[in-house]
């Protein structure tokens, strides 16, 4: 076989692999807005204005979190402490407001502190390659307990005159509430950063297949850290709209079930847990499939425990299919497990 005809077997493969992926977001695109038509007729009250802006606002949250998942699952990680970052930035922001600081000073710390864990993460990953899993779980524990005794408590608040913080979670711009502002900007930015720069482009390779990018010159150490950083700080941007919307920031959320709905979005919309493949049009597939699954599910006063089964089977049907559609290939997978 010659050179040219593995060129050409490489091409094929990329774009049959691009062609899977896509279709699969179309399908959830399809199967959201079949859901969506069941529900209009099923639910009273699910068709209204109302409820379609709570709808969007919950995917906002949760979309921002599973664009920042997306980044690192595409350079084969994986961050399970990004619901940490959220809350710890955010709780870092409201205390400093509440001690007195100024809202840019106090947006400035609590970046720092997310970035920070971002880097610990990153490092550890890339330079002790200690598998994303572990590090990024390990780390999630230890934020919880460190900011439950820097706060004291596990609830906190912003003071009632930070109306520039409160104004990210409930304010509204040109009549469109902002935390679906935040998250449309957010989308836009994060696709041109994938498909546009260097970086990016990096990202995808990296995913693809880590040994050979290095061979190719790519600083694959730094680009994991920088890719763990880049999450952390989207992370703490989600923690901004989720703590000012309700004036408070729960550190127990840590410790719940957050992150697999952030997992969810990103499997079921198409971005493979092997690396290398998926978009910011992946998070917005399964962003929405899984917004109106819940928002239906509530309207149908579904306990939480049932809902819990539901993305569980959901999440392991997501997985199933990521291997199915995705077969690891273990040749390539040396580094960014």
């Amino acid at each position: 076989m010659t050179q040219a005809d593995i060129t050409v077997g490489r091409r094929q493969s990329a774009a049959a692999g691009r062609r899977k992926f896509q279709s699969q977001e179309m399908a959830i695109f399809a199967i959201a807005a079949a859901l969506a038509v069941l529900f209009a007729f099923m639910l009273p009250g699910f068709a209204t204005i109302n409820n379609m802006l709570t709808l969007a606002r919950s995917v906002s949250v949760l979309g921002v979190l599973s664009l920042a998942m997306a980044l690192v699952v595409i350079g084969r990680g994986l961050d399970l402490s990004l619901i940490a970052s959220m809350a710890a930035g955010a709780a870092t922001v409201m205390a400093l407001q509440g001690a007195g600081y100024a809202f840019p000073l106090a947006i400035l710390a609590g970046l720092a502190v997310a970035m920070a864990i971002g880097l610990v993460n990153g490092w550890i990953i890339a330079f002790i390659e200690v598998p994303a899993l572990f590090t990024t779980l390990a780390m999630s524990l230890l934020v919880f307990g460190v900011a439950r005794f820097a706060f004291k408590s596990v609830l906190v608040y912003p003071p009632a005159d930070a109306h520039a913080f409160l104004f990210l979670g409930q304010g509204k711009l040109f009549g469109v509430p902002m935390p679906i502002i935040v998250f449309a900007v957010l989308a836009v930015a994060m696709h041109l950063f994938l498909s546009r720069t260097t970086p990016g482009r990096f990202t995808y390779a990296r995913g693809d297949n880590p040994e050979a990018a290095r061979l190719t010159g790519v600083d694959v150490r730094r680009d994991i850290i920088i890719s763990y950083m880049l999450a952390a700080g989207l992370s703490l941007l989600a923690g901004l709209v989720s703590a000012s919307a309700t004036a408070s920031m729960n550190l127990q959320i840590i410790t719940g079930t957050m992150i697999f709905d952030v997992v969810l979005v990103v499997v079921l919309g198409g971005v493979s847990l092997v690396g290398g493949r998926g978009s910011v049009l992946s998070v917005l597939a399964g962003a929405l499939l899984i917004g109106v699954l819940l928002n239906g599910l509530t309207i149908m006063n579904v306990n939480n425990q049932m809902q819990d089964i539901v993305r569980g089977l959901v999440l392991l049907g997501a997985i199933i299919l990521d291997n199915r559609l995705h077969p690891r290939d273990e040749e390539t997978a040396r580094q960014g497990d």
